[in-house]
């Protein structure tokens, strides 16, 4: 670990020390470096370590894209999911993404809802979703209980698979006080649907419900207590306390389901076949076949889908009219909870050797692809590549494609969400007393403006680098009003040019520049750790303990540059605020939700400062020019870096160089095109081999 930060420091001129007079040439740089990586980290590149990437379960986005391609349902069962963890800036790193009690709990019920929307089978009594205590969020859980002593409400999330008409069910019962009884409110999406009088204690739980018509999709329902009573002085004490007590929650449904056109895949799966008796086992061996081999992403072996076929018999035993679809719509369930669908493995042929090194198959290789591009599984046209054996002979013309389709969307919400941090946006919370025009709207408009910008370069493959220099972005009426711009009109998106606006690039973006500041104020450190991190890949060392944050300096007035050069003169604080600090104040012209200022306070702001490299700079202008021609092989190592990360889910290590540094010659050969990057990281030893688990003598 030292001498990994030895290389980055030489190789970034951060040491020895700027101010030191005797520095070493460009070629003793490249001496000691090549020293490093030699001896220390004994790296052959001329063969390259791919590592290891441990099994990953797929996380919350790709649950949901994939069963949205897989089955064609259009909610999002996942939303309702535990948060996945993230390692190395991404939800994408195997190693974290691990499977609790919880989580399995929510995959089967997941399953369950999914299948009932994928394929209607007119036993609408059968779609049951029942919610216990431990499903139930709010406040005043007590064992399997759910006690409200107090004026509140319980809640859960439950996935409505199509528009119909839903029974909603509330396990209820009270304690009695006063003249009334307990009053339970039922709500749907946040609307009351209707209050129930509780009049049976908790010892004689009561069903409380309502039919109701619900649109698809996640909703809320809630029970509310809305009469409290207490009266200490009450001569019966089991009269003096009014509490609301609640079991669970049930849906039922859709009781309409028989209703309208049947669903895309069971149409897809079942359209134009004949089944009888004598080919029905014949017939859904082969949909099975077909579904669980797209589902798995791999061929499937018989012997998996002879197991498969006894959810099939079970659906069968039953008998009736609609036996096959019941029995394969169990099977598909099963599929839905099995770990081979839901985690992705790799196929390997020394799996426990780790000095052996193969190349993935094209199943593995496909699916690599499809979840780095569009976070989902292989369309058919990957998958029939895959069986032929012709993917990499066809790689270029299929990520060509891959980048043109709409489900490319997925790398500018997953990967440069989690790249340039924009789902942090969601976490923020500027005082409303000091930034009055902020709220949700602008908010969102903020996010949509830096993912658009990130879109089109993808869509119309430009250079990786107009993300830090293009001189024009993509508002709506809400963001163009907060950045002072005229002529925006309506509801949408429009593309406009920042010529004399004082902004460039998605630096400038709200987005960025809200997520790097505090409640109250900008926060030049966040904003130069932000750049550190994310455009020029050289992170700061973490403070060290015991130093106290800029916010305890109180008695320092001025700006905040004059309060940050008073924190620096802690010899323990200056190393670290010497980069950061000159890249956080060139932004101060933007308060801490983007806008426009001149003065901080009664100062006027200075945006000037020095790199600990050398460079100087008057203007956020000129130390944009300076990321752009001086630190752009930075910036272009720490993109290449990010989404080899990303695409690989697990962490870059030392024997990784060799990879990043063919991802950016593979840009620098072709004009920095986004498309060029994508195909660096595709064509990269990492992503096209694995070696097996295990200790090598350098790990």
């Amino acid at each position: 670990r030292v001498w990994k930060e030895v290389l980055t420091h030489v190789s970034t001129k951060v040491m020895p020390p700027p101010k030191r007079k005797v520095q070493p040439t460009e070629a003793e740089r490249a001496m000691i470096e090549g020293w490093i990586e030699s001896e220390v980290f004994r790296y052959d590149p001329e063969n390259p370590d791919p590592g290891r990437v441990t099994i990953r379960r797929l996380n919350r986005a790709e649950y949901n894209n994939t069963v949205r391609d897989l089955l064609y349902v259009d909610f999002k069962p996942a939303d309702d999911f535990p948060p996945d963890d993230t390692g190395y800036g991404f939800d994408t790193i195997g190693d974290v993404l691990s499977l609790s009690p919880t989580l399995l709990e929510k995959y089967l019920a997941a399953a369950e809802q999914v299948m009932s929307a994928a394929m209607r089978i007119r036993v609408p009594e059968k779609a049951k979703r029942h919610y216990g205590a431990a499903e139930m969020r709010g406040s005043g859980r007590r064992g399997e209980m759910w006690v409200l002593t107090s004026n509140g409400e319980v809640e859960i999330r439950h996935a409505f698979p199509v528009d119909g008409e839903y029974i909603i069910r509330v396990y209820a019962g009270a304690d009695r006080a006063g003249s009334e009884p307990a009053k339970m409110t039922v709500l749907l999406g946040g609307v009351a649907l209707h209050t129930f009088a509780v009049e049976n204690r908790r010892d004689d739980m009561k069903a409380f419900e309502r039919r109701v018509k619900v649109k698809k999709g996640s909703h809320v329902v809630a029970a509310r207590f809305i009469n409290d009573f207490y009266d200490p002085k009450a001569k019966d004490s089991r009269a003096r306390d009014r509490n609301l007590v609640l079991e669970g929650f049930e849906i039922v449904g859709p009781t309409d389901a028989g209703d309208g056109a049947l669903p895309r895949f069971q149409q897809e799966m079942l359209g134009g076949v004949e089944i009888t008796p004598a080919n029905r086992l014949a017939v859904t061996r082969r949909i099975l076949r077909q579904f669980t081999s797209r589902a798995y992403r791999r061929k499937v072996p018989e012997r998996e889908i002879d197991r498969l076929m006894r959810f099939v018999k079970l659906g069968f035993e039953e008998g009736g009219k609609y036996a096959v679809e019941r029995g394969i719509a169990l099977a598909c369930q099963a599929v839905l909870v099995s770990p081979f669908f839901l985690f992705r493995g790799e196929v390997q042929k020394e799996p426990d050797d780790p000095e052996a090194t193969h190349r993935l198959d094209e199943y593995a290789l496909a699916s690599r692809l499809s979840y780095f591009l569009w976070s989902s599984l292989p369309d058919d046209e990957l998958f029939l590549h895959a069986i032929r054996g012709t993917l990499r002979e066809n790689l270029d013309a299929q990520v060509r494609r891959m980048l043109a389709d709409p489900r490319a969307r997925a790398l500018a919400e997953n990967f440069a969400g989690q790249w340039l941090q924009l789902r942090n946006l969601e976490l923020v919370h500027p005082d409303p007393d000091i930034f009055t025009r902020f709220d949700d709207s602008l908010r969102r408009s903020m996010r949509r403006e830096t993912e658009m910008l990130f879109e089109h370069i993808v869509r119309e493959d430009l250079p990786i680098t107009e993300l830090l220099e293009a001189d024009y972005s993509f508002v709506d009426a809400r963001l163009a009003q907060h950045y002072g711009m005229a002529g925006v009109e309506g509801e949408g998106f429009q593309k406009v040019s920042l010529a004399g606006s004082r902004r460039r690039g998605m630096l400038t973006h709200g987005s960025i520049l809200t997520i790097t500041s505090n409640p109250t104020r900008t926060s030049p450190v966040k904003r130069g750790k932000w750049v550190l991190d994310n455009i020029l890949g050289t992170p700061p060392p973490e403070p060290p303990p015991g130093i106290e944050p800029l916010d305890s300096d109180k008695e320092v007035k001025g700006s905040l540059r004059q309060r940050l050069e008073q924190h620096r003169e802690d010899p323990n604080c200056a190393a670290c605020h010497a980069l950061m600090d000159p890249l956080g104040l060139a932004f101060e012209h933007f308060d801490g939700v983007g806008s426009w200022r001149d003065r901080d306070g009664d100062a006027p702001i200075d945006p000037s400062g020095e790199l600990v490299s050398g460079e100087a700079f008057r203007s956020l202008e000129e130390l944009q020019q300076i990321l752009i021609t001086d630190k752009r092989g930075d910036f272009l190592r720490c993109a290449s870096e990010m989404m080899l990360t990303f695409a690989l889910g697990r962490g870059l290590e030392f024997y990784d160089k060799p990879a990043v540094e063919s991802i950016v010659k593979t840009l620098e050969s072709n004009e920095l095109k986004f498309s060029s990057m994508v195909m660096g990281v595709v064509r990269s030893v990492p992503f096209q081999f694995r070696r097996g688990d295990g200790v090598r003598s350098y790990d």
